[in-house]
C-alpha cells in the first residue's frame, strides 16, 4: 500500500533574526515523503488500513530527520506534522498521517504511553512517562505540484510554552501530483531566536500533562 517515490529533508541553522546571536543557533528541520495515493480519484469508506500500514514509515521518517539534524536526542524541543494531498485526493486522506507521524516522533523522544489509547485519539492517556508528553500539532491540504506547507511546531513536553510556536515552510517542487500525497515530520532544537512575547516558559513547566 506504501509507494515512495522521494523523500525530501530540509535542516537550517538560524543564527540571529536581526539581533543579538543566541549562544547556540537554532536547529530546525523537516522530512517528507512522496507517496501514491491509493484512494485517489475514488471515494473509499475505510481508510484505516493505510493509517496502519503508514506506521513504519512514520518510524522510519522521525529517525532519518533525527539523524540529519545532527543533534542528540534530548536537544529536540519541538516537533509537528503535517500533510499536503495531490488534487485527486481528499482531505481526510491527510488525516491518516495524523497517528503514525505522531507516535513515531513521540516514541523516539522517549514518550512511554499506551499506544492504543493513542491510536484511539487519545495520546495524553493516563499512564505516559518519559518525554515528549505534548501532542504533535499537525496541519494539512489539498494542494498542486511545488504546494507549500506551513507545519505548526510546539513544545514537546507542554502545549502552552509560548516561546516555542513557530512553523516550518515544507514544499517539494514537483509534489505532490495528482495521485499522490506528501506525508511531513518537522523538529526543532529550541524557540524562537529572540523568543520575549511573555506566557509560559520551558523552566516553568509544572503539571508535566502535555498542556502546561
Amino acid at each position: 500500500m506504501i509507494e515512495i517515490r522521494r523523500i525530501v529533508t530540509q535542516i537550517e541553522d538560524i543564527f540571529h533574526e536581526g539581533g543579538p546571536p543566541p549562544a547556540v543557533p537554532l536547529k530546525r528541520g523537516a522530512i517528507g515523503a512522496v507517496l501514491k495515493n491509493p484512494f485517489a480519484g475514488r471515494y473509499v469508506e475505510d481508510l484505516m488500513p493505510m493509517m496502519d500500514a503508514l506506521a513504519p514509515l512514520g518510524l522510519k521518517l522521525a529517525q532519518q530527520l533525527l539523524a540529519a539534524m545532527d543533534v542528540p536526542v534530548d536537544r529536540i524541543q519541538g516537533y509537528g506534522k503535517g500533510a499536503i494531498i495531490g488534487e485527486a485526493g481528499e482531505l481526510e486522506h491527510g488525516a491518516l498521517w495524523h497517528v503514525p507521524g505522531g507516535y513515531a516522533m513521540r516514541e523516539l523522544l522517549g514518550w512511554k504511553g499506551d499506544a492504543a489509547a493513542y491510536k484511539a485519539g487519545n495520546p495524553g492517556a493516563e499512564g505516559q512517562t518519559g518525554n515528549a508528553l505534548a501532542i504533535v500539532p499537525s496541519t494539512k491540504k489539498v494542494g498542486g505540484p511545488g504546494a507549500a506547507l506551513d507545519v505548526p511546531l510546539t513544545h514537546i513536553n507542554a502545549a502552552y510554552v509560548r516561546s516555542h510556536f513557530d512553523a516550518f515552510e515544507f514544499r517539494v517542487p514537483d509534489s505532490p501530483r495528482s495521485h499522490e500525497m506528501v506525508v511531513v515530520l518537522a523538529m526543532s532544537t529550541g524557540s524562537r531566536i529572540h523568543a520575549r512575547v511573555g506566557g509560559l516558559k520551558a523552566a516553568d513547566i509544572a503539571k508535566w500533562d502535555g498542556q502546561r
